[in-house]
């Protein structure tokens, strides 16, 4: 066990001691700090071997898992340098988010041996199957949900939105394109959807009224947004309390030329990112997964995102 000056020159460098404070309230592997911290596996393992060292933190086998934590047992002294430290801290936002991303790790671990859909989506068209195919399943899915009133937010030509007509009460279509909106107009009433409304506007002042919709949908959309987390907090003001937003989009990437091809203001979102978007905005329930992942460069990963205005 390092002298209490050892430990002070270890704790002396910010990371080591961000990395100390989560393995005091949960123990984590490599890949789980990496997911929090956003940092490379190569630093991280660093830290960690100097934590040890110092006989500050623990390591044991889990599986194939290497689990870290912080030490069992620590001198007095030792342990009230970690306290005021941790205290020292407390309030700095690296720390506040370092928690919120630290509560969204433990929960998708816990959830992480519920992920029976994700076995069978992977699974899903990888062979052939007579009548099965996402159009038909998404039909399928349309029929289970409930008569509600939906906000289709950057609709686009809102292929999804008539789809959601068929059983929704009303949708409403925000777009800021003109041509897209009289696109979606055009093609619903050429399919005889009467209960959809296309509104020209932005989805960081959505054109509808306060509480006035249960669901309020993203759908590759939000990548498009100068102000993402602006977009997110439209969402919560038009969603009536126990309302709901769903997100799809792109996980973060490097294709720049992302950019150029498709008019994206954002190389897609982290999940911490997302999550601490949804947080801020005020949802709670959240829920974040990666649903799809295109096999062809540059290997484009699709996130789901899923939250509630609480009631």
């Amino acid at each position: 066990m390092a002298a209490p000056w050892d430990s002070i020159k270890i704790l002396a460098d910010p990371t080591r001691l961000r990395i100390l404070r989560l393995l005091s309230q949960e123990n984590l592997s490599v890949g789980e700090l990496q997911e929090i911290l956003e940092m490379g596996q190569s630093r991280i393992s660093s830290h960690l071997a100097l934590l040890r060292q110092g006989g500050l933190a623990a390591v044991k086998r889990d599986g194939k898992k290497t689990i870290y934590s912080a030490a069992p047992e620590l001198p007095h002294g030792t342990r009230r340098l970690l306290d005021a430290a941790f205290d020292a801290i407390a309030g700095e936002p690296e720390t506040k988010t370092d928690e919120r991303n630290l509560a969204r790790v433990v929960e998708k671990r816990r959830r992480s041996v519920e992920q029976y859909f994700n076995t069978l989506a992977g699974r899903l068209g990888k062979n052939y199957c007579p009548g099965r195919s996402w159009e038909a399943v998404a039909r399928l899915l349309f029929k289970l949900v409930p008569r509600l009133r939906v906000a289709d937010l950057g609709a686009g030509e809102g292929m999804l939105s008539q789809l959601l007509a068929r059983r929704a009460e009303f949708v409403w279509c925000v777009d800021n394109s003109p041509r897209m909106v009289a696109f979606g107009s055009e093609s619903a009433k050429k399919h005889g959807v009467a209960n959809l409304e296309y509104r020209l506007g932005d989805i960081e002042a959505v054109p509808l009224d306060a509480g006035s919709v249960d669901f309020a949908l993203f759908s590759q959309a939000l990548h498009h947004a100068q102000h993402p987390d602006a977009a997110l907090r439209e969402a919560w003001r038009i969603l009536r309390p126990g309302g709901s937003v769903l997100i799809l989009d792109l996980l973060q990437h490097d294709f720049e030329k992302a950019r150029e091809l498709y008019a994206d203001q954002w190389l897609g979102f982290s999940e911490n990112t997302l999550f601490g978007w949804l947080v801020e905005a005020g949802f709670t329930g959240i829920d974040i997964e990666i649903v799809a992942r295109e096999p062809a460069p540059p290997h484009f990963e699709t996130l789901l995102a899923s939250a509630t205005k609480p009631a």
